[in-house]
């Protein structure tokens, strides 16, 4: 049963309403195996040779494009069924399809296209207007004029607008599959590196117990290179990735298409829903870089110029846009891949290229989003500068400023998440550095944060088991246990500042 639906979606057929047909199965195909590992035991040879087929078919249309890139997806859901010994040989076909996809400049492609359909429709138009005139010629007489021409007219002009109706529009459509195959390029890599990851859309991922024993021990740097440490990533993947250069075409994914394509799609009503699947492009992107970032090391993003590079290329993206606090989904996936990037950097001490006053500004902005994994992101940013700047002289009071920002977010945010993160963040900042124990006397940080640490234990009690899942809440009581820590960490350093 299996293997026959296989051949029916890959196999070419002759008439157009069959891609169409062999695309909506492709999409079920690819969805029906994700995470489905009863429907595993159902691959058999046969079936894995009909997916192989069309991965490798030479045809080259961009909706075939887009059906190579699902089955290539299909692939990667099955791949613990295929035999050992040709798993890399896969992986390396897979992300070979996907390098292929993202490759393909979609600002170009619109251009192209959009003037192939004016050509097209001004060639139909132009043949309508001759055959019309055929028929208004001088061979018919009066009589013939008045009883035979309004018929064949009326036929003629039948066939002709007939043939201008959509399904004619095929150069939107080719367009739409490279951008959807685009898309789900994105959504495959983010897969293939963060298959085993824990989610953090709303918490981090590390431990905030490792972190505040940075603060008591001194250890920072230290503790950042194995936060950043790349995660489980298997070794196919890994060289793969690098070998087609799959960073690189991410990174260029995430600036959007040039001005030229995104007028065209304004200023014609049938193209304008593109300028859409263009922003979508552009999140997925953002998302498969932050887990680009997390899985691969400096030497195979580029070396600290690359990331330098990339981090005012981020901080050009969000203030080019007046408005980007309303654009959840994007800002949302930018302040991820930069928290990462900046995080990276940080570990590497490699120097930022983003000015606090830069950062603060996205921080006020993204504080009062309601995305609490905006708010998560935002507060570990400033977080991780904060760390940077607390080594460094004369950073008195830029310190100063992220604190009051960052005391003021987890004594009124109304999610412990982000609270917690936050105080993290506080943690962080204010674990070292001379010029980080004057900013923390001089804002009562010590004060504040008794002040608010009964407050904290009393809404994690009452709001705790209600609201948060049970791998939160291990977080939060780790929380809880290390602003009692710090309390006394800093309690020992303000008697030492003040003796």
């Amino acid at each position: 049963m299996l293997s026959g639906s296989l051949g029916r979606c890959c196999s070419t057929p002759a008439w157009p309403c069959g891609r169409r047909r062999r695309a909506r199965c492709a999409f079920c195909l690819q969805a029906v195996t994700e995470d489905n590992p009863e429907l595993l035991k159902s691959f058999n040879a046969p079936a894995l040779q009909v997916l192989e087929s069309a991965m490798f078919s030479p045809t080259s249309s961009m909706e075939y494009t887009l059906l190579k890139t699902l089955v290539a997806g299909t692939v990667w859901n099955v791949k613990d069924v295929l035999p050992s010994k040709s798993q890399a040989d896969t992986i390396n076909a897979l992300l070979k399809i996907f390098s292929d996809v993202l490759e393909m400049d979609v600002g170009e492609v619109v251009i192209q296209m959009k003037e192939a359909e004016t050509q097209r429709l001004n060639a139909a138009t132009e043949t309508e207007t001759e055959e019309t005139d055929e028929m208004n010629g001088d061979t018919l007489n009066e009589d013939d004029e008045m009883e035979e021409v309004p018929h064949k007219r009326k036929v003629r002009r039948k066939t002709f607008i007939s043939d201008l109706l959509p399904p004619t529009e095929k150069e939107l459509k080719q367009t739409l599959a490279l951008l959807t195959a685009q898309q789900i390029a994105l959504e495959i890599i983010v897969n293939m590196c963060c298959s085993d990851d824990p989610s953090d859309d709303e918490w981090d991922e590390y431990s905030s117990s490792d972190e505040s024993d940075a603060f008591m021990d001194n250890s920072f740097n230290e503790l950042s290179g194995q936060l950043m440490s790349p995660l489980c990533l298997s070794a196919e993947v890994h060289t793969a990735l690098t070998n087609y250069l799959i960073p690189k075409k991410v990174f260029e994914k995430i600036t959007f298409p040039n001005s030229m394509a995104v007028d065209i799609c304004s200023r014609n009503p049938t193209w304008k829903p593109l300028i859409r699947k263009m922003n979508t492009i552009q999140c997925r992107a953002l998302v498969c870089l932050h887990s680009i970032l997390s899985v691969l090391d400096v030497d195979c993003l580029g070396g600290a110029p690359a990331l330098q590079t990339l981090a005012q290329h981020l901080s050009q993206l969000i203030f080019s846009q007046p408005d980007f606090i309303k654009h959840t989904e994007f800002l949302e996936a930018i302040s991820s891949a930069l928290r990462t990037l900046l995080q990276i950097m940080a570990s590497k001490n490699i120097s930022q290229c983003m000015t606090p006053e830069q950062l603060m500004s996205l921080c006020e902005a993204g504080i009062h989003s309601s995305n609490v994994g905006i708010r998560v992101n935002v507060v570990s940013i400033l977080g991780i500068t904060g760390c940077v700047l607390a080594k460094e002289d004369g950073t008195l009071e830029t310190l100063k400023t992220i604190g009051k920002f960052l005391l003021e977010v987890a004594t009124k945010d109304s999610s412990l998440v982000v609270a917690g993160e936050t105080l993290d963040a506080i943690f962080d900042v204010f674990a070292d550095g001379k010029e980080a124990e004057k900013a923390a006397v001089e804002i009562k940080l010590l004060s504040a944060l008794k002040e608010f640490q009964p407050v904290f234990k009393m809404k994690l009690r009452k709001e705790g088991r209600g609201k948060y899942s049970t791998d939160q809440l291990c977080v939060l009581d780790n929380v809880k246990m290390n602003l009692r820590r710090f309390i006394a960490y800093q309690e020992t350093i303000e008697k030492r500042l003040t003796s």
